[in-house]
């Protein structure tokens, strides 16, 4: 099994601290952080990247204003680093490419070392498709960011390129999940929500306790909840994650895992409505969640990213039912709570072929 080098580390250590205690792995790398903006835990997470001088730090985010606040105040508290802002609207495919295109016209940065997809959105109250006809939860939280990773894929061989003799597994791909894999999986019968839950596969039907728990108390006869359709994305972040381990670690040395950042008073849950924001402070009440700061929420991004410690055994390798052991981390420690359907490598190349059709492209490198 994998393990971290800091088992010290927990839910309280801050992102500073952990990109303090690995300083050699950002230093003079180039950094991508998606989903960017001064109360988020991008923001902190850049935060803390910047903080050891990172030769690049490129950040992403939808609203151009919020991308410059947070340029701003990185380069008030670490003013020698080389930052680059992209604007990017991860439910548009169309976005998507621009952004990716502009990222790989930049001939002063051949390489990116780290890529950590930090943004997403959660629980919009109606269903909603994207302009590609994908529900939009889905369609930003994971499909924009596949889409995204495979386009500049190009600049993260070239930097493994550089590590695989030295340091492999060095260029990571990090995805920040939730608590979602603990519960959830993937809605492979209808995965923009248009049948009702009732009618679905007893193994794709919603968690409805669950449900209740957030305050959506008819779960069964809905097609869409905000809260599933958050789930289904959050399961795909750390599918992605195999599935992207399985093609890139053995031939080039990068490794991707995905993280549960914890639970943090961020703008993500500004859609939600009013019953299920009651739920969640009445949870906050009853000690179920207990708040973290931001940069104890930016903490296990930055262990994934940066610890040594980390690695996958051979590709393929099963334990206890679960593909590449290792993939999940939670409160800055590998974790075994993720459900046996959110680690299963039957269901990443599942999603990895649904994800290819969705955007149109196939990827071989």
């Amino acid at each position: 099994m994998t393990a971290t080098s800091h088992p010290e580390f927990n839910a309280q250590t801050e992102a500073l601290e952990v990109a303090q205690a690995f300083p050699e792995a950002i230093r003079d790398k180039t950094v991508v952080v998606t989903g960017v903006n001064p109360s988020g835990i991008g923001f902190a997470t850049a935060q803390a990247l910047a903080s050891q001088s990172p030769a690049h730090l490129i950040i992403t985010g939808r609203t151009l204003s919020k991308l410059q606040d947070s340029i701003d105040a990185l380069k008030t508290a670490y003013p020698n680093v080389d930052y680059r802002l992209l604007q990017v609207d991860l439910s548009s495919q169309r976005s998507v490419r621009a952004a990716a295109a502009e990222l790989l016209s930049w001939t002063d940065v051949p390489t990116v070392d780290m890529l950590i997809n930090s943004a997403g959105v959660a629980l919009i109250p109606e269903r909603t498709l994207s302009e590609d006809g994908i529900e939009l939860t889905f369609a930003t939280n994971h499909v924009g960011h596949f889409l995204f990773t495979c386009l500049i894929m190009p600049r993260l061989i070239k930097a493994a390129e550089q590590q695989k003799n030295k340091n492999k597994g060095a260029t990571r791909i990090v995805n920040v999940s939730s608590g979602s894999p603990l519960f959830a999986g993937m809605r492979w019968s209808d995965v923009n929500f248009e049948r009702h839950n009732a009618d679905l596969p007893p193994e794709e039907t919603p968690n409805y306790d669950m449900h209740r728990r957030f305050g959506i108390m008819d779960a069964e006869s809905r097609a869409y909840t905000p809260l599933e359709a958050y789930n289904q994305s959050k399961v795909a972040n750390v599918l992605f994650g195999i599935g992207l381990t399985k093609r890139l670690y053995e031939r080039y040395g990068i490794l991707s895992l995905a993280v549960h950042p914890g639970v943090i008073r961020t703008e993500l849950g500004r859609d939600a409505v009013a019953e299920t924001k009651r739920a969640i402070e009445g949870l906050m009440e009853e000690g179920v969640y207990k708040y973290k700061t931001l940069g104890a929420g930016a903490a296990t991004s930055l262990v994934a990213a940066l610890d040594p410690g980390l690695g996958v055994g051979p590709v393929g390798e099963v334990r206890e039912g679960r593909e590449n052991y290792g993939a999940f981390l939670v409160d800055c420690q590998v974790s075994d709570a993720a459900g046996p359907r959110a680690v299963s490598g039957d269901e990443a190349e599942r999603l990895w072929e649904l994800s290819e059709r969705l955007v149109g492209e196939k990827f071989k490198w």
